[in-house]
């Protein structure tokens, strides 16, 4: 049955269907490895990691249930266990300590749990919607609504498919990839993200994917609804994306729906006087205060609407312009939330640091939809065609001006001279006729076809999306829950910026006693010392305002009670 067994009835009754799942049951230990980690519950539970899991998921009947699956699977993410097989190097008696069992599964058996768990494809997508139309509500409530869009490259480095190429701006090289769109909050925390194995650019995913998300499922208030009738320039909300969303007629369309855009100006002019600017307290989305020197004007785009356009100028002199469809929010309040674009940037990379975000979950492919829409492999031959022509007709070119400017030939070598510029003036006139006869080519021939029309020998498959997906919402539950516990502890430390996060990981790898009392239904979460003090007073006050959440272990009735040391 495998090391720390103890509870081999209970197993055996699994085995033949008798036992519906494991009861959690708590004993008295000490010294339980990655203790701490249990810190995490409270927030884990409050994000929503196991509010639609019995809606939306079931598993037959055996000794692991479906609330301790998913526990496992949260607290693996929060320790830092960024794949399945990182547990054939942990204790499983220990683990399965801090989950009221006797061990934690095999990962053979978590991953044919797993299966099981993602058998149905979209239900991952279903599940990270419900969790997000909450998130979204409860940003809501606290601020006037940005979502932020962006691209985050996956590099694929496996030989089971061949996937298109994308450009990864992190390491400056076109490597085959996939895209996922992530649309967050104005911190960086995720909402949902949209997974496109062929890459339409952003403008497509915003216009195809990511704005009819948004409106299905951002709520919209009897107030919003009024405040809208009322006030012709009043957004419902507003999409912050980079220059590369930069449309004019998209902003057109997108306002029509009353959703205002924030970007930067792709073509700025030339730069304001300096006299325009004036300094401003601007607010970041840290809470910390900056100055920012400021000016703002109208602007009229190439489709001739009118914009605001608001430029920073920095300590050097450079105008940094920034346009936006929102007509009511301040000057500040636009300058942080473009800034404020960062926090996603930072997401994606704390995410790959930390949580495995680009770490392939399961091998295999599966087809990609024949209905999407490809390159043409002939216009791309065509197009390689005429870049290689164009390159050497510029070489060509340079050739006969460098020798036109520098040479000055001696009478007796003036036709040798000639000979040669007209040798290199037949050979640019000649890859002209080609180049022109190539581009025609090119105009001729369709772009993009459907993946169905493609040829055998180019046809690929992507990557397998659905326990992806859903890996990838326990990471954002994790992740989301991980910045709630930073945000308490950031307010009892002296350099909560720096040190919080940092602190919160520690936590997780700290050793802890359980002590439950079924007499009182507590269970007491002891954590030992760290080392230092100040982080030992910072984390008792943490302790205390998850002890008044009062929360309940899952599948018992033991209210978790925190301490730390022989408090």
């Amino acid at each position: 049955m495998g090391n720390a067994t103890t509870r081999c009835l209970e197993r055996v009754a699994a085995a033949m269907g008798a036992l519906g799942a494991a009861p959690i049951e708590f004993h008295a230990h000490c010294d339980v490895s990655r203790g701490g980690v249990l810190v995490a519950l409270p927030a884990l539970l409050a994000v929503g990691l196991l509010r639609y899991t019995e809606v939306l998921y079931s598993l037959p009947q055996g000794f692991y249930g479906l609330e301790s699956i998913f526990l496992l699977l949260a607290l693996m993410a929060m320790a830092r266990l960024r794949s399945l097989e990182q547990l054939r190097y942990e204790e499983p008696g220990e683990w399965g300590k801090l989950l009221g069992l006797d061990r934690i599964p095999e990962v053979r058996t978590l991953r044919a749990k797993l299966k099981l768990l993602c058998e149905n494809w979209g239900r991952a997508l279903r599940w990270n919607t419900e969790l997000a139309k909450e998130w979204i509500a409860q940003t809501a409530l606290a601020s006037e609504l940005f979502f932020y869009c962006d691209g985050h490259v996956r590099v694929y480095h496996g030989e089971q498919t061949q996937l298109p190429r994308h450009y990864v701006a992190r390491e400056r090289l076109c490597l085959r990839a996939t895209t996922d769109y992530w649309i967050s909050a104005m911190d960086g925390q995720p909402f949902l993200y949209v997974n496109k194995e062929v890459d339409p650019g952003l403008i497509a995913t915003l216009e195809q994917e990511v704005i009819p998300w948004l409106e299905a499922n951002v709520p919209k208030t009897p107030e919003q609804e009024q405040r809208l009738q009322e006030d012709p320039h009043a957004p419902w909300f507003t999409v912050v994306f980079d220059r590369e969303g930069y449309s004019p007629e998209l902003f057109q369309r997108l306002w029509k729906k009353r959703l205002a855009v924030l970007t930067y100006h792709k073509y700025p002019q030339e730069a304001w006087r300096e006299a325009e600017f004036l300094t401003y307290e601007v607010r970041l989305q840290g809470g910390e205060g900056v100055t920012m020197k400021l000016a703002e004007r109208g602007t009229q785009l190439s489709n001739r609407r009118w914009v605001r356009e608001i430029r920073k100028l920095s300590e050097q002199g450079h105008q940094t312009s920034i346009l936006t469809t929102n007509f009511q929010a301040g000057l500040a309040t636009v300058a942080a939330g473009l800034f404020a674009r960062w926090c996603q940037e930072n997401f994606f990379r704390y995410m790959r640091e930390h949580y495995g975000l680009d770490r392939l979950v399961e091998y295999g492919t599966e087809p990609v939809p024949e209905a999407v829409q490809v390159v043409n492999p002939a216009w791309r031959q065509l197009d390689s065609q005429i870049r290689s022509k164009t390159g050497q007709r510029y070489r060509l070119a340079a050739q006969f001006g460098a020798r036109a400017l520098s040479e000055e030939p001696d009478p007796w070598e003036m036709e040798k001279f000639q000979q040669r510029q007209g040798e290199l003036r037949e050979q640019m006139e000649s890859l002209d006729a080609e180049i022109e006869k190539l581009k025609q080519a090119r105009k001729d021939t369709v772009h993009h076809i459907a993946v169905k029309s493609l040829p055998e020998e180019d046809r690929f498959t992507r990557l397998r999306t659905e326990r992806k997906h859903f890996v990838d919402t326990l990471k954002m539950i994790a992740y989301r829950a991980e910045t709630s516990l930073a945000s308490l502890l950031r307010e009892h430390l002296a350099r909560g910026t720096d040190d919080a996060r940092a602190l919160v990981r520690q936590i997780f790898e700290i050793t802890a006693d359980l002590i439950p009392d079924y007499t009182a239904n507590t269970l007491t979460v002891r954590l030992h010392h760290f080392t230092q003090a100040a982080h030992d007073e910072a984390i008792e006050k943490l302790l205390a305002e998850l002890n008044d959440t009062r929360t309940i272990f899952p599948g018992t009735h033991l209210t978790i009670i925190y301490k730390i040391g022989s408090s």
